[in-house]
């Protein structure tokens, strides 16, 4: 049956509703369905990845790591999670920050363990089985400059390089410093990039404070 003067082609879409060629009523639909896709195929991270933070740490930024315990970020790294001083009460036992900046990153965990900093460390990288890493380092002593004493770890794969360091956060006898809460420090930086944020990496470490005596 031929198509009349005034009846238009089936799909024909009209001029006011055309944007290069697509059906300008259909985009946002299609854009909706695009995201959903990619939170379903690639996740969070594959958005977090290309949506860039803000949150820029600034001179004179302290990170908050509950009872009263705080570090000094580097300048410069992005705070994807975490509070500095002056916010809401952290919970010492409930941190999680992180930092991020170009191919480094570093996470600062709280939780609760009664024992020894470096008994905390070796709990930690048994649970996440690293004893299948291409590279392990000794462990060695880290003083803060508010007198915490750290077990550091180092390790390297083809992913890059990696520091863990375990702190009990309290300082004086052992049975108080065993019964305080842990922190757990986690860097990782991408392959040849370590050396780079080195300097930074340690000048945080020894900016870590311990909160009130227990």
């Amino acid at each position: 049956m031929a198509v009349g003067v005034d009846e238009a082609p089936a799909g024909w879409v009209p001029v006011e509703h055309r944007w290069f060629g697509l059906d300008r009523r259909t985009l946002g639909p299609g854009l909706i369905a695009l995201v959903l896709a990619l939170l379903l195929i690639y996740g969070w991270s594959a958005l977090n990845a290309v949506i860039p933070w803000h949150n820029e740490i600034r001179a004179g930024d302290v990170l908050d790591l509950g009872d009263g315990a705080t570090a000094v970020p580097p300048v410069g790294w992005q705070l994807e999670s975490g509070v500095l001083t002056g916010a809401a009460g952290v919970s010492a036992t409930g941190l999680q920050v992180v930092l991020v900046n170009g191919g480094a990153r570093i996470e600062l965990t709280g939780s609760t363990f009664a024992g020894t900093a470096d008994a905390f460390l070796t709990q930690v990288r048994r649970a996440r089985g690293d004893d299948s890493l291409a590279v392990q380092g000794g462990r060695a002593s880290l003083t803060t400059g508010g007198g915490l004493v750290g077990v550091v770890q180092g390790d390297s794969g083809p992913g890059g390089d990696g520091l863990d360091v375990a702190f009990k956060m309290a300082t004086g006898p052992a049975a108080e410093v065993q019964a305080a809460p842990a922190l757990l420090v986690v860097v990782r930086a991408a392959p040849g990039q370590f050396e780079h944020y080195h300097g930074e990496v340690q000048a945080m470490l020894h900016s870590i404070t311990p909160g009130a005596r227990r």
